[in-house]
């Protein structure tokens, strides 16, 4: 639990303080110039989380898989893009407390009849936009949208986010949900199986992500 609070904690206080930043005005010197260059931050998967859920007709499970590595582009006090790997031999399940049923879930997840994670041991998603978000219940204020590529299939996702940039500290959190089938993970689904009933696995499942991304000589706590 203090492993997360700590990022939390962090990234709340970077996306109050920026979440409505003002535009700011045309460079005027050359230093003002320089300040307003994308300046690539990279991201701490030490402090940053992602948290997955997966819903089934006689229930659900959750967990968690971590970064591997990531860069978030700044300009100024706005986040432009960015890259993320994530490590998917980090997943783990949190629900279950039997350890042999938590085995054989992930063990059943990271086989071909899902994620294929020995032979697809990362996945990635590469932002190819980010666009203003007014009036979102949930206080987001973006809306990211980018390639996300899983067992090596590459589809484009769009979810809404909280962002915000402050002291060379880059935060983003929000949740996005994912169509598993589009990446080939067919296992259970109603769509491809009709008679599989009350076996039947949800095509989509939720990812809840928080990333802190840092620039070079901003001190890691």
């Amino acid at each position: 639990m203090k492993k997360l609070l700590m990022p939390l904690l962090l990234a709340a206080t970077v996306l109050s303080a920026t979440a409505n930043t003002p535009a700011g005005t045309k460079p005027a010197t050359h230093a003002a110039a320089l300040a307003a260059a994308v300046t690539p931050y990279q991201v701490q998967p030490q402090l940053s989380t992602i948290g997955w859920v997966g819903k089934k007709v006689t229930g659900q499970h959750n967990g968690t898989v971590q970064f591997k590595s990531g860069q978030v582009l700044v300009k100024g006090t706005q986040i432009t893009g960015g890259t993320f790997v994530v490590d998917m031999t980090s997943l783990k399940n949190t629900d279950l407390t039997d350890a042999e049923t938590n085995g054989k879930l992930l063990g059943h997840l990271k086989s071909d009849d899902f994620f294929s994670i020995e032979k697809n041991p990362t996945a990635t998603f590469v932002i190819t936009s980010i666009k203003p978000l007014k009036g979102d219940a949930a206080g987001n204020n973006a809306t990211i949208t980018g390639n996300l590529t899983i067992k090596g299939k590459t589809n484009p996702l769009s979810f809404p986010a909280k962002m915000g940039v402050k002291n060379g500290v880059a935060a983003a959190s929000g949740t996005a949900t994912v169509d598993r089938t589009k990446y080939d993970i067919r296992y259970g689904s109603k769509s491809f199986f009709e008679s599989i009933g009350d076996k039947a696995i949800d095509d989509t499942f939720a990812l809840t992500f928080n990333v802190i991304a840092k620039a070079s000589g901003v001190a890691t706590r």
